[in-house]
């Protein structure tokens, strides 16, 4: 009898989903339009936002970046659920194994609940769900990456805990692959935010925020590290908060020319798109992107 990930692979059970490479192309996501409730917000930094969004935009940015991702080959999974305002940050609701989703258990009360959100379109496509983080366990998808075919890097801080840790741990023990638990530096919300692999071997960082041991880590696998500083391009427009559609291709917020010209004299091919009202909303590509699927 096939395993169960062989049945994920194989498309006739489960629809295929997953993947090993946080670089190899891309080939399904899962966005989601942002709902009535992000127009409602009256106190943006209670809802852990910057400011106000302009609705509108918003959703006409949502629109433009699945034309853009259609237009490269990637299939669209777009969810429409009346829901709090942050469930636009699909990333963080899961994160996906080739047996199937983590499930998040998401770290703040403002996005308590947005996880079901993310199962019912996850489930809705045919994918499957691996695990349901629980218990005292938070984790949250932008907190994990491979960083080769066996190994998974999950940031430890304030959004995923020891415990999410060791649930993604068991999930992927059942792959043949492991976790590498690195402490993210204090007030950085995801490991996202501090290391993003652009190609097997290249990586990129917020140089302030890269702790020693993932600095080792990164040393260890032999990856060329591309460090970028904690300049307005960095931390406001989020210019490091980009979608990998390709080994050395990127899309990127508009915006941000430094960190392009840096990413372009290390080889990085890079298109951008203007993902301003996300930007207001504490989010960017990166964020809004739910990776469902990469080539194996």
């Amino acid at each position: 009898m096939a395993s169960h990930a062989e049945e994920v692979a194989a498309g006739a059970v489960w629809t295929p989903c997953g993947y090993r490479s946080e670089t190899a192309a891309l080939r399904s996501v899962l966005l989601v339009r942002p709902p009535d409730s992000v127009g409602a917000v009256r106190r943006p930094g209670a809802s852990l936002m910057i400011g106000p969004v302009d609705l509108p935009a918003m959703r006409a940015q949502c629109d433009a970046l699945a034309d853009r991702l259609r237009d490269d080959g990637v299939e669209v999974h777009l969810a429409a659920p009346e829901a709090s305002p942050n469930v636009v940050f699909a990333r963080d609701l899961f994160w996906m194994t080739p047996a199937g989703a983590v499930l998040a258990r998401m770290a703040s009360a403002q996005r308590a609940g947005e996880e079901r959100h993310a199962a019912l379109a996850l489930a809705g496509a045919g994918f499957p769900i691996l695990r349901t983080v629980s218990g005292t366990a938070v984790f949250e998808g932008a907190d994990a990456l491979w960083i080769d075919p066996s190994t998974v890097v999950v940031g430890t801080g304030f959004r995923t805990n020891a415990a999410g840790a060791a649930a993604v741990a068991s999930a992927v023990a059942e792959l043949g692959a492991r976790v590498v638990t690195v402490p993210l530096a204090p007030g950085v919300q995801h490991l996202l935010g501090t290391v993003v692999f652009l190609g097997p071997s290249t990586a990129v960082v917020h140089r302030a925020a890269c702790p020693p041991e993932l600095a080792a880590l990164l040393a260890a696998y032999g990856y060329r590290v591309i460090p970028l500083p904690p300049d307005e391009e960095l931390l406001v427009r989020r210019g490091m908060n980009l979608l990998v559609l390709a080994p050395e291709r990127v899309l990127m917020p508009s915006g941000c020319p430094g960190i392009r010209r840096t990413l372009e004299r290390a080889g990085v091919a890079v298109d951008e798109i203007d993902v301003g009202a996300y930007l207001r909303a504490a989010g960017g590509i990166g964020c809004v992107t739910g990776v469902v699927r990469r080539e194996h």
